[in-house]
């Protein structure tokens, strides 16, 4: 069965040209725009060419309002944000009405290098956001795919904490179709999910509305190429209801509503054909076909659904309702033209003939078909070319790389300005040292007072350490007056997400608040763990070191399968026997294992070893995952560290694992480290002493 490019749902052509610049809200200070919070004040000289340009604009009178701009402000001296602006209206004619991208892409740039003139923080985030979305725009319509997402997710990173939800919705919603296109269904369900909640905050207008149906039908489209039928068919009918809930706020627009539901209904006959239901998808179809045949509305789209609804037929043997249908749209493809169409066609009518046994008529069809499969395969390769894992990862890096030369930059004028103190010091040392011994008995005085303080700071110290201990045990105390609650509340709802006499809403609160309560038993857990280790003594046995790393690997291979990752094991040729705390080196192997299952991607493998080292034995865990950045390896190891970063597929991380693991380690006289890069993952290694055996056994 011949793949249909996705389809997308489209308006009717009767949306003027203005609707589909506010669409976008890029530009977040054009025409469109209704804010007035002030970020942005235009020169005087500047404001009335602008707000005559703007009445141009919204009067579709385009090329008229862009050459009264250029005319207009001619000799007058434009402050950053006049030029930004300026930009702006041309980057918003060549992009969406002359579609000249090249251009438009120009005219971005400019919009970057204003933005960055600019010196007020709140006035510089605003406009650089803005620049990276026109920026982001142009270079999709380019087809530099790449370019663009990196232009998307700079603004998104820049966006996160100091854009408005609406402008943060529109940039999720690009990384969403990027991504889609790319093949990357689960990421493009994730950003277009992200793009609807985000969006909820917009004002309440047509555009807002039409935008979220759209959203809820690419989520759908998503889960549909993911295979995850059941889950498209969800969607599909949460975007019908949300069509139909919002129909009386917009009785002036039933036809542009009637084209969306149409479009829907044909991309959910695709979900319905996979499962066999040919007969619902072929009503489906017909509704679809129907409306978007319709002068004005989407007939493309209709060409796409009469394609479909002829694989149905040919499927169903139906001969007779298949050439007729393939006549009509023969005719309409001549005057709407669509490659995705257009191949369909020729698909079905090949097979229409094939299966008549007649393969000369069969042949050109079948021909034209596989012709016009390799041109579009061709035009979307680059799209497959690309990795947005790798993409994602580059962009953070570079984000990581600016943020460190910012901080070197804060440094080096740290370093200038102590070194203008230190050289002032020396000046005032070497008047001091010129003068009299009157000069000498005060540098006396000075060091006394620095003798006193030095006291005072070793008494502070161990104030500091009394006060550290005080405060392990106060934490001690109360994560263990909460373990007992928590584990209460953790185990009634267990048992109330058991019971099927719930609402599904209701039945997700209470999965939520479990998993709340099993994460904060967990936490509590690492605290009591992590405030007990340091003053315990250990009660060591003998412990075979193969054994006991075979049994910690048998217990976490479940967890790994959760994410299709395979544990390999390579033990010692023989047995080891260790003294140790068989529980607390248990519990390194196991927390070293699951961080390596929780920061590696799916479907990886995770390598654990133990080597012999004459005196020693060495355990390594290897994986390939997202690695350590160099900015926090230095931290990894402290108790309630800031290095901590959610898993591949947002597992949590509490931050106090490592140094559990370093603390038991360390008691046992051992060594633990690490190698690690964001390319090649990262191996974790423990050395730990071989028992010493007594002198009877030796000899």
């Amino acid at each position: 069965m011949f793949w249909l490019t996705v389809k997308r749902t489209r308006t009717k052509p009767l949306i003027n040209s203005l609707l589909w610049l506010c669409v976008l809200p890029t530009l977040i200070f054009s025409s469109c725009d209704q804010r007035s919070d002030g970020v942005a004040e235009l020169s005087k000289e500047f404001k009335p060419i602008y707000d005559s340009t703007d009445r141009l604009f919204s009067a579709n009178r385009f090329d008229e309002a862009v050459h009264y701009l250029d005319s207009a402000s001619q000799g007058i001296t434009l402050s950053p944000i006049d030029r930004h602006r300026k930009a702006a209206f041309h980057y918003n004619h060549f992009n969406k009405i002359k579609h000249d991208y090249e251009k438009a892409l120009l005219y971005a740039d400019t919009m970057v290098i204003t933005a960055n003139q600019l010196t007020n923080k709140q006035q510089y985030i605003a406009f650089l956001g803005d620049a990276n979305f026109a920026r982001g725009d142009a270079l999709f319509n380019l087809g530099r795919y790449n370019e663009s997402y990196n232009s998307y997710y700079q603004g998104y990173l820049l966006g996160k904490t100091n854009l408005d939800n609406c402008t943060l919705s529109a940039y999720t919603y690009r990384m969403g179709m990027i991504t889609y296109k790319q093949g990357n269904y689960k990421y493009a369900a994730t950003y277009f999910k992200e793009s609807f909640d985000l969006n909820k905050s917009c004002k309440t207008e047509f555009v807002s509305f039409f935008r979220q149906q759209e959203v809820l039908d690419n989520i759908a489209l998503s889960y549909r190429n993911s295979g995850k039928l059941d889950s498209a068919l969800f969607f599909y009918s949460k975007a019908l209801k949300y069509i139909d809930d919002n129909e009386p706020s917009y009785k002036d627009r039933i036809d542009i509503l009637n084209v969306a539901r149409a479009v829907i209904y044909g991309n959910k006959a695709d979900v319905l054909t996979s499962q066999g239901k040919n007969e619902e998808a072929a009503e489906l179809l017909k509704k679809s076909i129907a409306t978007n045949l319709k002068k004005g509305n989407d007939n493309i789209d209709a060409e796409l659904s009469e394609v479909k609804l002829g694989q149905i037929y040919l499927a169903q043997n139906r001969y007779e309702l298949v050439l007729p249908l393939m006549i009509s749209l023969r005719k309409q493809l001549d005057s709407a033209k669509s490659s995705d169409a257009e191949a369909g066609y020729n698909l079905v009518m090949g097979t229409y003939y094939r299966k008549k046994n007649d393969a000369v008529n069969a042949m050109p069809f079948l021909e034209n078909f596989h012709h016009i499969k390799d041109s579009l395969s061709a035009r979307n390769r680059i799209l497959k070319e690309s990795n947005v894992n790798e993409q994602l990862a580059n962009l953070e890096k570079q984000y990581q790389i600016t943020d460190l030369r910012n901080r070197q930059r804060v440094y080096m004028y740290t370093g200038v300005i102590f070194f203008c103190m230190t050289t002032i010091i020396v000046l005032l040392i070497y008047r001091n040292w010129k003068r009299s011994g009157k000069e000498m008995a005060t540098v006396s005085a000075l060091n006394k007072q620095v003798i006193l303080q030095k006291a005072d700071l070793e008494n502070t110290l161990a104030d500091l350490q009394t006060s550290s201990q005080e405060k392990d045990r106060i934490l001690r105390t109360v994560a263990h007056d909460l373990r007992n609650p928590l584990g209460g509340i953790a185990s009634l709802t267990s048992v109330m997400v058991s019971d099927a006499d719930y609402t599904s809403e209701q039945l997700e609160l209470l999965k939520i608040i479990k998993e709340t309560a099993f994460d904060s038993l967990e936490l509590i857990n690492e605290i009591l763990e992590a405030t007990n280790s340091g003053g315990a003594e250990l009660q060591k046995q003998p412990v075979d070191i193969n054994t006991l790393l075979s049994n910690s690997v048998e217990l976490l291979r479940f967890k790994a399968a959760e994410k299709n990752q395979k544990i390999m094991l390579n033990t010692l040729d023989a047995p080891e026997e260790l003294l140790i705390s068989r529980e607390k080196i248990w519990r390194v192997i196991s927390n070293l294992i699951s961080n390596a299952i929780k920061f590696s991607p799916v479907g990886s493998d995770i390598r654990v070893s133990i080597t012999d080292q004459e005196h020693d034995v060495q355990i390594s865990v290897n994986d390939h995952g997202i690695g350590i950045p160099d900015n926090i390896k230095n931290t990894i190891f402290n108790m309630f560290t800031e290095a901590k970063r959610p898993g591949t597929l947002g597992e949590k991380s509490f931050g106090l694992g490592l140094s559990i693991c370093r603390q038991i380690i360390e008691k046992h006289h051992g060594k633990i480290w690490f190698e690690s890069s964001t390319e090649n993952g990262t191996t974790f290694y423990v050395r730990l002493a071989k028992a010493q055996m007594p002198e009877a056994t030796k000899a």
